[in-house]
């Protein structure tokens, strides 16, 4: 966990009495950029941080241009970025395993080793999610940010890489603007409280991961009631890991005075699983709907129904309510790859993804009302 180690403490102490030492609000700004590039090169290292620099030059510079085809060619970028770092080998393996098994192996191996570093650049899946989102809302007429300043700091928010909230421009940049004028002692109070909790809940989290590694190696021998109890322990590992993430990345921009929106809110207490995506990982959920022609999914208190996204090579372009739920779910299901790139991963964000369009063309789910 990036967070719990020496480095990150030593570099997290030095950067806020920095921070709120500065009485200047766009040197603050220029401090949270430096610091974002450090934290970022350390964790990821030269490998992993120059395709997201270069990613982040061709977004920035197609934004600036607010040409609709530059932006819609750097959304193109993007994706296939994503596809070739996370995503080469499991093409392969399963394009060429039907044909020779044996020459799957090989042209994989021989990509793994020439091509691709050892691990996907860092944060690949939340670093194009982002870019994504951006270039959409340009292309869509926003204005671009024109500071390369506000839009490094934008980019590489060192709280939100690992695990988001997935952020809008549009809101980060005033809510940066106005935290880098003026931190109160209650956002620092109220940021040191959430970064507790998340950490009391990885923790916690890593402890479930201990007892289920250790119990599903005796699975086989163990009563009904304990293999029912390691499937709910399992559940709250997911959440537990995910939200304590998210509540740290929270907790670390309020004591900058910077408001980063929830992404979890007691999903595992929703009536179905169209509430369920309205709670769970709420910033990923969001992107995926307005990437998408949606169904009335709704985040909070914002309606995103009939949000649409022509650049999508999804049917959204098709008329009906069965084409704008296939596209929705085939975009939710894009995002579920972010914390997997597993075969398991996709299956199990393809139910809960498409379970939503089920909900949106028939009108009823177990647990709601016909």
């Amino acid at each position: 966990m990036l967070f719990l180690t020496y480095w990150f403490v030593i570099f997290a102490v030095a950067f806020y009495v920095l921070y709120w030492s500065i009485p200047v609000a766009r040197v603050r700004v220029g401090l949270l950029l430096v610091a974002c590039v450090v934290f970022h090169t350390h964790f990821a290292g030269p490998a992993g941080v120059v395709p997201v620099l270069l990613l982040g030059l061709i977004t920035y510079l197609a934004a600036r241009s607010q040409n609709k085809k530059a932006c819609l060619a750097a959304i193109a970028v993007c994706a296939f970025a994503l596809v070739f770092y996370k995503y080469s080998s499991f093409i392969l393996t399963s394009a060429l395993s039907p044909i020779s098994p044996e020459m799957a192996k090989t042209v994989t191996e021989w990509v793994q080793e020439h091509l691709l570093p050892v691990a996907p650049p860092l944060a690949i899946s939340f670093f194009v999610f982002e870019f994504v989102h951006y270039l959409y809302d340009v292309r869509k007429g926003t204005a671009p940010l024109k500071s390369p300043v506000e839009f490094g700091a934008f980019a590489v928010f060192w709280p939100s890489i690992v695990a988001g909230p997935i952020k809008r421009y549009e809101q980060f940049v005033p809510a940066m603007h106005e935290g880098a004028r003026s931190v109160s002692q209650h956002d620092v109070a109220i940021g040191l409280i959430r970064v507790t909790i998340g950490l009391v809940k990885k923790y916690v989290a890593d402890n479930l991961t201990a007892y289920i590694t250790y119990s599903v190696s005796l699975y086989d021998t163990l009563p009904l009631a304990t293999r029912w109890w390691i499937f709910i322990a399992l559940g709250l590992r997911i959440l537990l890991d995910f939200s304590g993430y998210s509540d740290m990345a929270i907790g670390f921009a309020r004591m900058m005075g910077i408001a980063l929106p929830e992404n979890f809110r007691w999903p595992y207490l929703a009536a179905n699983i169209n509430e369920f995506w309205r709670r769970w990982h709420i910033s990923l959920s969001t992107w995926s709907v307005t990437t998408s022609t949606s169904p009335s999914v709704e985040t909070g208190s914002e309606s995103l129904a009939g949000s649409s996204m022509g650049w999508l090579p999804l049917p959204s372009a098709v008329s009906g309510m069965a084409p704008r739920g296939t596209s929705c779910c085939g975009a939710s299901t894009m995002g579920w790859d972010w914390p997997s790139a597993e075969t398991t991963a996709r299956c199990w964000g393809g139910r809960d993804a498409c379970s939503p369009s089920g909900f949106h063309e028939t009108g009823f789910l177990p647990g709601s009302s016909p």
